[in-house]
């Protein structure tokens, strides 16, 4: 064994940490590329910092995602949210994923692309008349939970709702608040289920009835996997796209030349949307995977049960695979970051999140071409939890 058991000279998950976790990933990846660590919750597990291992790891049948085969049935009222393909293993991550995945296809999504520009152009329109604007809450948050509700046919009147209670459910990934977070969970579940059935007596073409039809059909999606697939899409469908829209601009205003050289060309968005997301990409750490076994990974013994952490944001400032890592070059080609996961678990939503990103950050950068932040980075506060990352607001002046 190496000298990581006992080295506690890397603390994750602390502010400071999350403030700029990237010196603290390169030692890593120097040092002990397969760390051993121990989560906020007493658990011992392993982190994974170097591109090559997280890809390799990402792939491993021998990591699973259904804790349930590991720890027995059902494990609370927060099991309901895990009833989907993001903690499913096969044979039944394929059959949820196709359910979900028809409302996914490439020609859905660009069919969208209107609909997504008009949301757009209100949110501008509405910050136009204003001095200064909060990035995340008038503009990263608003744009994908509309878009999400409208294709789950969900009434957008309630997205606040679904803002609180998603904060709720990511942060609970690091035991905060555990009370709030059991009350809003109920709360979610209760909406949920009258949501449904609403939907079943006035079913429309919109996601949710489609799901309901499916369950309908008879081998298809039980009741808890509705709840769990619709929880996933609701909470997955706007996190990841607040905060590649909030990281991206951030990067972009910490990098004047790169914000101009989009300003000027923006036809260089698509390259700029994979270089934002390699560069300080909306997901911290891939969803929990567990050692189904007992077994050796990268000269490390792991016990079955423990839990594995990806660290993508690490990949993806790996230097064997991406020249000067830690340089934001909108131009850069092809980029095989990960910042959307690899292997069957590759995210759903990615197409979709793409698009919005694009459009949102291409938008902004033309209505406001005087954007600035109107506090130093340094005091930006970043959201707590071991998932999503991201700013909790983005101050800006726009002229």
């Amino acid at each position: 064994m190496n000298h990581s058991q006992n080295d506690r000279s890397f603390i994750p998950f602390t502010k400071e940490f999350t403030k700029n976790p990237y010196p603290a990933y390169k030692k890593l990846r120097e040092t002990d590329p397969v760390y051993r660590i121990m989560l906020p919750d007493g658990q011992n597990g392993w982190m994974i910092t170097t591109y090559e291992a997280a890809v390799e790891a990402l792939k491993d049948k021998r990591f699973i995602k259904d804790f349930s085969k590991l720890f027995g049935g059902s494990m609370d009222h927060g099991s309901v949210f895990t009833q989907n393909m993001l903690f499913s293993d096969p044979p039944d991550h394929k059959r949820l994923r196709g359910l979900v995945q028809k409302a996914f296809t490439p020609n859905m999504i660009a069919g969208m692309r209107g609909r997504i520009q008009e949301i757009t152009n209100e949110l501008l329109d509405q910050a136009a008349s204003k001095e200064k604007m909060n990035l995340i809450d008038d503009f990263a948050f608003p744009l994908p939970i509309i878009v999400i509700c409208e294709m789950l046919g969900v009434p957008s009147s309630d997205r606040d709702k679904f803002r609180l209670w998603s904060n709720s459910l990511i942060e609970g990934a690091n035991g905060e608040n555990a009370q709030n977070i059991y009350q809003h969970m109920n709360e979610f579940i209760e909406y949920l289920g009258q949501w449904f059935e609403k939907t079943r007596q006035h079913p429309g073409d919109d996601l949710i009835s489609q799901l309901i039809h499916a369950e309908d059909e008879g081998d298809q999606l039980t009741e808890r996997e509705l709840y769990g697939v619709v929880s996933l899409l609701i909470i997955a469908g706007h996190e990841t796209t607040v905060n590649l829209i909030g990281n991206g601009i951030l990067a972009l205003l910490e990098h004047p030349d790169q914000f101009k050289l989009l300003q000027h060309n923006p036809d260089l968005i698509h390259t700029a949307i994979e270089e934002l997301l390699r560069f300080n990409g909306p997901v911290e750490f891939s969803t929990s995977r567990w050692a189904g076994e007992d077994l050796e990974f990268k000269g490390k013994f792991m016990r079955k049960g423990e839990v594995v952490m990806i660290a993508l944001n690490s990949a993806n400032h790996d230097p064997s695979q991406f020249k000067d890592p830690d340089i934001l070059d909108i131009t850069r080609e092809k980029s095989p970051h990960l910042a959307f996961g690899k292997g069957i678990h590759l995210c759903l939503g990615a197409p979709l999140a793409r698009l919005e990103g694009e459009i949102a950050i291409n938008s902004l950068l033309q209505c406001f071409p005087k954007l600035k932040l109107s506090v130093h980075p340094d005091e930006l506060e970043w959201r707590p939890g071991m998932i999503v990352r991201g700013v909790k607001e983005i101050p800006v002046v726009l002229r």
